[in-house]
């Protein structure tokens, strides 16, 4: 298989490993070309830019990781819509498949509900709501869309530091958090990469959404750190939901970490 990963960062270039690890001819696309997985044929672009795109033909599969330069509209209008009809664009043959990587935050609610993909997505946040004109433009090109939950995994310890300095907090009431290790991502994408006929959309999330002062009281116990605070300060962005992903486990895929007890526990050996 030869598969085009726009994207190849935190959770693209793991997915870039394993492909080449199987055997797969993987071409990642990046703004620079530099630190790509070893066996990767690097490509440095700029999909907000099409310009910058001198692409490969004969791609069996492009698989779609960007993130934005930062946390506006126009940079995610950039990233994830324009992006992806830029690299649709410059790609001299069109791919037999594409898997385009969005986010929950497409989901509106707030009152602790469970969402998967047939549940109502009416998002407060831009992000949301640029999410799901990338996520049309993907299905209308026959695509097949991954909504991620919270990631975490190697080198993201910011919960962990935040835990370790009593700086820990959760917001009135408490909220369910999301969330899925950065290895079960890629091996979602690689996963459904081998499906003969995915979903058009599956929730990438693990077994077990979690209130977040019960994660953050889990960690404490275990780093003998200050117990978690209420804060003062109204709910932040993200809303309160709680993510199924029973039409991934339907689909055949077994979690390497079903919760975030084994998720955290292994970063924290």
């Amino acid at each position: 298989m030869r598969v085009l990963i726009a994207g190849c960062g935190y959770v693209g270039s793991e997915l870039a490993r394993r492909l080449v690890t199987a055997d797969h001819d993987v071409w990642g696309l990046r703004r620079t070309a530099s630190g790509m997985p070893e066996g990767v044929r690097a490509l440095a672009g700029d999909v907000t830019d099409p310009a910058t795109l001198d692409l490969p033909g004969g791609m069996d599969t492009l698989v779609y990781a960007v993130s934005p330069g930062r946390r506006d509209e126009t940079a995610y209008r950039a990233a994830y819509v324009d992006g992806l009809d830029h690299v649709l664009g410059a790609l001299p043959t069109p791919p037999a498949r594409v898997l385009f990587v969005s986010s929950t935050a497409v989901y509106g609610q707030e009152d602790g509900s469970v969402v998967d993909e047939d549940s109502a997505t009416e998002p407060s946040s831009f992000s949301g709501r640029v999410l799901l004109e990338a996520e049309a433009r993907t299905h209308a090109a026959g695509g097949t869309v991954l909504r991620l939950a919270g990631i975490y995994g190697p080198d993201r310890t910011r919960l962990i530091d935040e835990v370790r300095a009593g700086e820990a907090t959760y917001p009135p009431g408490d909220v369910h958090t999301n969330r899925i290790h950065r290895d079960d991502c890629a091996g979602v994408l690689e996963h459904l990469l081998t499906l003969d006929a995915p979903a058009p959309t599956y929730v990438g999330v693990d077994d077990e959404p979690a209130p977040r002062r019960e994660v953050l009281t889990w960690l404490a116990e275990r780093l003998d750190a200050p117990p978690p605070r209420e804060s003062p300060e109204p709910r932040s962005r993200g809303g309160d939901k709680r993510c199924s992903n029973a039409r991934l486990r339907a689909s055949g895929y077994e979690l390497r970490f079903p919760t975030y007890r084994e998720g955290y526990a292994a970063m924290l050996a």
